[in-house]
């Protein structure tokens, strides 16, 4: 059986728990949290970074980085998630989107919860925000369509993201994406069901 391990808050980790959902794969891989900043995790040895999510194969070899695990199970999985071309790549792009919104927020998140206050960069948290506001114009324009791929749950595990650190407050703003994000929501249950 598989390992993953994984922290329930993170989308990353929630990313690939849809996935294998999705993939008919969720009853070959056991969850096992882990502890990013506990020395003597085994994480550690599993992923020399210290990161999660982190997948642990059946011979003890480790994949990770969570667009090298989605890769690796929609393989297994058939390939339901990551098409062949056409529309390889934009579901690609619509992945690195989704998990370029989730690395701005992590860095603003820890700005903002671990950094005293006197020593927070309001630049780089304008900086991180900005990049987060790019994107979700960009998907209020055109949110996502057609069959639920890599793409849309890195996006739906965003959105996820900020509604859990940032209390939805992009919702307001972009009330299309919201509608789809509801949408997406029924249509996945694992998305809930994934929800820390």
């Amino acid at each position: 059986m598989m390992i993953l391990r994984y922290s329930a808050a993170s989308p990353y980790a929630r990313k690939i728990r849809i996935a294998a959902e999705l993939l008919g794969l969720a009853g070959r891989i056991e969850i096992v949290a882990a502890s990013t900043t506990d020395p003597n995790d085994t994480l550690r040895r599993q992923n020399p970074l210290g990161k999660i999510p982190a997948l642990v194969l059946e011979d003890g070899s480790a994949l990770y980085d969570s667009r090298v695990i989605a890769d690796y199970l929609d393989h297994l999985g058939g390939g339901k998630l990551i098409p062949a071309a056409p529309g390889r790549f934009d579901v690609l792009r619509l992945q690195a989107l989704g998990d370029g919104v989730n690395d701005a927020a992590l860095l603003i998140r820890y700005e903002t919860a671990t950094r005293r206050p006197e020593l927070r960069d309001q630049d780089a948290i304008d900086l991180q925000q900005g990049k987060i506001d790019r994107a979700l114009a960009v998907l209020e324009a055109s949110p996502p369509a057609g069959p639920v791929d890599i793409g849309q749950i890195a996006v739906a595990c965003a959105l996820g993201y900020l509604d859990l650190r940032f209390e939805g407050a992009w919702r307001g703003k972009h009330p299309r994406l919201a509608a789809w994000l509801q949408d997406f929501a029924t249509k996945v249950p694992a998305f809930e069901a994934t929800k820390a």
